[in-house]
């Protein structure tokens, strides 16, 4: 039951098939402005 993985934490949300295409379309606009690359890292690992 999906209620059930809701309640307990297994899932985060619980959708309507009828909201699915609505939820993905949202979803997907907000990664479209999203960093795809980490900034460049300023220090090296230190060798051992």
């Amino acid at each position: 039951n999906p209620y059930i993985a809701a309640a307990r934490g297994y899932v985060d949300d619980v959708i309507d098939p009828r909201e699915t295409r609505e939820r993905l379309i949202s979803a997907l606009d907000m990664l479209q402005n999203k960093r795809d690359q980490n900034p460049p890292k300023k220090h090296g690992n230190i060798p051992l």
